[in-house]
């Protein structure tokens, strides 16, 4: 019977994540996507826990690894530079970024939850850099995308040493966190994936340029890339759902994780954009930052608590707190777009000139990455 019913709820999620394509809803057929994977996970442990006697939690860090390279084709040396054109924002962005989502991950622990470990995993996915799904979220929002992509790129080159650093500030009361090995590890599986990301992306461009007739196999790529990414945060969750799905059952900290994530996420879009309107930054740029500021990069952080700390429960906060993010930013950015900032107050006049990006990839997967 239990068999049927599972089957039964897997199937209805994913008839659900099919049908809203195209639609106004579409945005959250990612997070419906996430949700029947979590259900299989439940339903059906053992299908995520191993393979032919693999254990398939070790795929977790080259699948994320495999989301980071996508990452990285979508980026260029530009976006890294940008900051030399956009200092003001971009630091503003940072600084808050690696200040409020920590002490407001500190502050949900304290409130939210007992355990040692769920807790540390609250502080650490609000110690992670921003997400991708940010860039398409501020695009539709009517931010700065330049802003957004930037902030994303700086952020993830800072996170071998802030996310650590924080981490290890406010979760060492709760599990021990090895400074050393949580830089190494977020080195190869974020910084490194992305730079080869980087170098593929330069290469296709100038192979594109020098021989038109191939200019369609980079845009395929490009295409097929969030696909495999979205793909890629769907089995991670699933595995970490297998893991804890015995401490779920019997735990009452499900409600509170959920509960935990949404004013965790709403602090950072509210404590983002006022912080940035109280810096003196415009209209555009400070939805560009509340939603930076709101977005972390969930995947790293689940990453992290397997591989580093060693605790599925501490990779529960950051599988919730993804696909919570994911529908979040699209609410927001909805919301946004219907209410257009005015035209002087986008700093496209202003003294310092808004440097605009054209649209990410509409189909870019939304990893609250």
């Amino acid at each position: 019977m239990g068999d049927w019913i599972g089957a039964l709820v897997v199937l209805c999620f994913v008839l659900l994540a099919l049908g809203v394509r195209g639609t106004r809803a579409s945005g959250f057929a990612f997070t419906i996507w996430v949700a029947a994977f979590v259900s299989a996970a439940m339903f059906y442990p053992g299908a995520f826990g191993s393979l032919f006697g693999y254990q398939l939690s070790g795929l977790i860090v080259p699948l994320i690894q495999i989301i980071m390279f996508g990452m990285g084709t979508q980026l260029t040396l530009g976006d890294f530079r940008r900051v030399l054109v956009l200092p003001k924002p971009v630091l503003i962005g940072i600084a808050l970024q690696f200040s409020i989502m920590p002490l407001v991950g500190k502050g949900v622990a304290v409130l939210f939850t007992s355990d040692p470990e769920v807790a540390a995993g609250m502080v650490l996915v609000g110690s992670s850099p921003g997400g991708v799904a940010s860039n398409v979220m501020a695009y539709l929002a009517g931010g700065n995308v330049a802003l957004s992509v930037t902030m994303t790129a700086c952020s993830t080159l800072l996170a071998p040493l802030a996310t650590p650093a924080m981490t290890s500030l406010l979760a060492g009361q709760y599990v021990d966190v090895p400074f050393v090995p949580m830089m190494v590890t977020i080195l190869n599986m974020i910084i490194v994936p992305v730079a080869a990301g980087l170098l593929v992306n330069w290469v296709l461009i100038r192979a594109a340029a020098a021989y038109p007739a191939m200019a369609a196999v980079p845009a395929a790529i490009m295409r097929s890339l969030p696909v495999v990414s979205m793909v890629a945060i769907c089995v991670i969750i699933a595995i970490i759902t297998s893991l804890s799905r015995d401490a779920l059952l019997a735990g009452s900290f499900v409600a509170a994780i959920i509960a935990a994530a949404a004013v965790h996420n709403g602090a950072g879009y509210l404590l983002g954009y006022w912080g940035a309107r109280a810096a003196g930054l415009n209209e555009s740029d400070a939805r560009t930052v509340s939603i930076e500021v709101g977005m972390q990069n969930a995947g790293m952080a689940s990453g992290l608590a397997i591989s580093v700390l060693k605790s599925p429960l501490a990779a529960l906060p950051p599988a919730v707190f993804g696909p919570w993010m994911n529908m979040s930013g699209a609410v927001l950015a909805s919301w946004w777009a219907s209410r257009p900032p005015e035209p002087t107050d986008t700093g496209i006049a202003g003294p310092e000139p808004s440097v605009q990006r054209t649209a990410p990839p509409a189909d870019r997967a939304l990893d609250g990455s």
